[in-house]
C-alpha cells in the first residue's frame, strides 16, 4: 500500500492571497490532487493545534457525558420534546456511532423561525454544552469556514480572476454547512461488509455532499479512500499537523465532473476513534448551475442547493428521520 497515495500540501501561500506565484503554484498541486485522487492533506493551514485539540475536548467531554445529557439536542426522532429535525445529535443504534451535527453557530432562534428552511434550525447547545466549550466551537467555526472559502476560491481562480464570486455560493446564516463530530465507541460488530472486498467496516462506503469536507481525524486512523482507477483502498495516514479535505458531489456538479467525488469508508475497529468532519455546503438558495465557474455571465437557473442536499442525503441512515 503507497505510503505517499493522499498528497500532503503546504496552503501557506493561500492564506496571504491568491495573485502570487507560490500561490499559484498551490492551487495547481491542488488542482492535481483533487482530479486524481479527490483527497489530499494540508499543512500550514492556519489553525493551530491549541484549537484543534479544544474543539477535540469539546467533543470528547459531549459523547462522554451521560446519555441523558446528550439525548437533550437530539432531534425530535429521538427527543420527542424537541422541534429539530435536522441538527442536533443521535445515538449509536442508527449506524455503530454517536454523532453531533452543529449547524452555523450564529444561527439564532429567531433567525431560523423567521427563514423557515428545514435544514436552518437553532440547536440551543447550553441545555448539554458549558459556555467556554460553545465558544471554542464558535471559534472552530468561524476560522474552518474562513479556510473553506480559502479552498473555495482556489478553485474559482482555475477559471475566473474573480474569486468574490465565491460570496453567491456561500452565505453565513444560509449556509447549510456542518460541523459534525463523529464518535465510534468500541463496536461489537462492524456496521457493514465491504461487497468489493469482505472487509469489516465502521462507516459504510459513501461520497460527500457538500463542495470540500475538511476533516480531523484523531490517531487511531482508519479512514480509507479509493483509487479511482484500480478500486484499490489506501489508508489515510494521521498527521498531527494535518487537515484531510476531500471533494464532494456539489463540486463535481459545478466542475462539470471534473472534481469527482471520491468514495471512502472507515475501518471497523474494537478501539474508539472520533473524527471532526465540517461539511462546507453552499446557502440553500443558492442556484446549481454549471455556468458559475464555466461562464462569464451566470446562469440564475438549476436546482437550489437544499434540494440537491435533500436528494443526497437520502442514502445514510441517520437522517432518515
Amino acid at each position: 500500500m503507497k505510503k505517499n497515495f493522499i498528497p500532503t500540501i503546504d496552503i501557506s501561500s493561500l492564506l496571504n492571497g491568491l495573485n502570487s506565484k507560490k500561490s499559484k503554484e498551490t492551487i495547481k498541486k491542488i488542482e492535481k490532487a483533487c482530479v486524481e485522487i479527490g483527497f489530499f492533506q494540508i499543512v500550514n493551514h492556519g489553525m493551530n493545534k491549541k484549537q484543534i485539540q479544544s474543539i477535540s475536548n469539546v467533543g470528547n467531554k459531549f459523547f462522554r457525558s451521560s446519555e441523558q445529557n446528550k439525548i437533550k439536542l437530539a432531534p425530535k426522532k429521538w427527543n420527542n420534546k424537541n422541534k429539530n429535525i435536522y441538527r442536533g445529535y443521535f445515538p449509536k443504534d442508527v449506524n455503530g456511532k454517536e454523532g453531533l451535527d452543529i449547524g452555523d453557530t450564529k444561527v439564532t432562534k429567531k433567525y431560523a423561525q423567521r427563514t423557515k428552511n428545514q435544514y436552518i434550525e437553532y440547536l440551543n447547545l447550553n441545555k448539554s454544552i458549558d459556555k467556554k466549550s460553545i465558544k471554542s466551537l464558535s471559534q472552530y467555526f468561524d476560522n474552518i469556514f474562513i479556510l473553506c472559502e480559502i479552498l473555495f476560491k482556489s478553485v474559482i481562480k482555475l477559471y475566473k480572476d474573480d474569486t468574490n464570486i465565491s460570496k453567491k455560493t456561500f452565505s453565513r446564516l444560509k449556509t447549510l454547512s456542518t460541523l459534525r463530530f463523529n464518535y465510534y465507541p468500541k463496536q461489537t460488530k462492524p456496521v457493514e461488509i465491504s461487497k468489493q472486498d469482505g472487509v469489516a467496516l465502521g462507516c459504510e462506503t459513501h461520497v460527500d455532499s457538500g463542495i470540500f469536507t475538511v476533516l480531523y481525524q484523531d490517531k487511531i486512523g482508519g479512514l480509507q479512500v479509493q483509487n479511482r482507477k484500480n478500486k484499490k483502498w489506501h489508508d489515510v495516514p494521521f498527521n498531527k499537523k494535518a487537515l484531510i479535505v476531500n471533494t464532494g458531489r456539489a463540486l463535481e456538479f459545478l466542475s462539470k465532473g471534473k472534481f469527482k467525488a471520491t468514495n471512502h469508508r472507515v475501518l471497523w475497529n474494537k478501539t474508539e476513534r472520533m473524527s471532526i468532519p465540517f461539511f462546507f455546503e453552499p446557502s440553500y438558495d443558492f442556484k446549481m448551475n454549471t455556468s458559475f465557474l464555466h461562464k462569464s455571465k451566470i446562469d440564475n437557473s438549476g436546482i437550489i442547493y437544499e434540494k440537491f442536499l435533500n436528494h443526497s442525503l437520502k442514502k445514510f441512515i441517520e437522517y432518515n428521520r
